[in-house]
């Protein structure tokens, strides 16, 4: 379906419209409508790869990494998979008019505190045309409209992914004007949604650190902050080898672009010669070079040496950061210092030590013995997710439906006065 809308304050305020009927949708009515735009996508699966393609040729053209057109890239198992998402949040049980809080007071008023939606919910992120299909079904599941801001990069994937989802609304009743995008107006449409307080409810950035500083400094609407995952895993000195080289491989090289893959792997002095030389190899061997300090580079000829910048480095490439630290005290106070605060994983036997690490490391997602590569929306139960959220505040970790709902009071009385 076309948008009308000439301008970005339009297309927000006609969100902030449709708000009000999807959050009196119910449970059933938004479930047909997630499913009409999962069959809608799958039935436009080659034009949305073929919009896809004009993106990656502007992309390579432009000289964007390889990490980011992996980001940017969609072919026909991902757009099938998209719609399999959307599908599995419909089958989700509904976030909105939980019961959260109930009491009654001493006067016979009746309390209850219940789950609403938000309204409207932006996002502003770069080169994840998944995302554009994500957080829209994730915003209509708990009742609320969603404004996008995808980025210059996939913009011609947006477009296509959003005329589909809009006309999957119309044809079953709800109203269309519930998803919007402010692309097309650049980075004036940017910031228009930065400073919709009023119209836009709750703001998701999602991208680069530079991305999600400017909106969490520049925006005037509350900000759920998603960051950059500068991941780590400890190789403990009790760390299976099998474990280790596993754990570590998959979570550098099963998908290098994403934020919940490692970037640095810390190796406790006592396990250094034990493990280094097989883990090293592995990663090696699927394609990934190695930043190493100097301990690492005695035992890895074909390791690169490693700079300060690396240890603070989201590469989202093949390339991984590799340090012997001396204990598992250095191992935290190295954490301490280059952490994004989004996932960190201990790889050890030891379950006093595992147990240490999941207490003391202060991440969104602290794991033991597992791949960072689990932090995630679907793989966590929630279909999909909105982002992971690295702050304190309303959210933390992957955000699925119930991050997307605010609370209210419902107060039943009988005439009631206070005194």
């Amino acid at each position: 379906m076309t948008i009308t809308a000439t301008s970005a304050q339009e297309r927000m305020t006609r969100a902030k419209e449709a708000s009000r009927s999807v959050g009196l949708l119910d449970d059933g009515a938004k479930a047909r409508a997630l499913n009409a735009i999962a069959d809608a996508l799958d039935a436009a699966t080659a034009d949305v790869v073929a919009a896809n393609a004009d993106d990656l040729a502007r992309g390579r053209d432009s000289g964007l990494s390889e990490g980011l057109l992996d980001r940017l890239r969609l072919d026909d198992a991902r757009v099938h998979a998209l719609a399999s998402a959307v599908r599995d949040v419909a089958l989700l049980p509904d976030p909105v008019g939980r019961v959260l809080d109930e009491r009654t007071l001493a006067n016979g008023v009746s309390l209850q505190k219940v789950s609403v939606p938000f309204g409207v919910v932006g996002s502003i992120y770069e080169a994840r045309p998944n995302v554009t299909v994500d957080i829209a079904a994730l915003a209509l599941r708990s009742g609320n409209a969603v404004v996008l801001r995808g980025g210059t990069a996939a913009q011609s994937s947006n477009a296509a992914l959003v005329a589909v989802m809009r006309a999957a609304l119309e044809s079953v009743g709800v109203d269309p004007e519930a998803i919007q995008t402010v692309d097309d107006f650049g980075r004036d449409g940017a910031n228009a949604l930065m400073q919709a307080r009023g119209l836009v409810n709750v703001l998701v950035p999602r991208g680069s650190a530079q991305l999600i500083e400017t909106v969490v400094t520049q925006s005037s609407v509350p900000v759920i902050e998603t960051g950059a995952g500068v991941v780590h895993i400890v190789l403990d000195a009790s760390a299976p080898l099998e474990w280790a080289e596993q754990i570590v491989v998959n979570a550098k090289a099963q998908r290098p672009s994403v934020c919940n893959a490692v970037e640095t792997v810390l190796v406790v002095r006592d396990a250094a010669d034990r493990l280094i030389p097989p883990v090293a190899a592995a990663l090696e061997s699927a394609g990934v070079t190695i930043h190493g300090d100097e301990a690492v580079r005695a035992l890895v000829a074909g390791a690169v040496p490693a700079t300060d910048d690396d240890w603070a480095t989201e590469h989202m490439s093949l390339d991984l950061s590799m340090r012997v630290v001396d204990d598992l005290d250095e191992a935290l106070a190295h954490i301490r210092r280059y952490s994004t605060h989004h996932t960190e994983s201990i790889v050890t036997a030891d379950e006093e030590n595992a147990e240490r690490f999941l207490a003391e490391v202060d991440s969104a997602v602290v794991m033991a013995n597992a791949s960072t590569r689990f932090t995630d929306g679907g793989e966590f139960g929630f279909g999909a997710e909105v982002g992971i959220s690295t702050q304190k505040l309303h959210a933390r970790g992957p955000m699925g439906l119930p991050e997307l709902t605010s609370t209210k009071w419902l107060a039943r009385g009988a005439g009631q006065i206070r005194a």
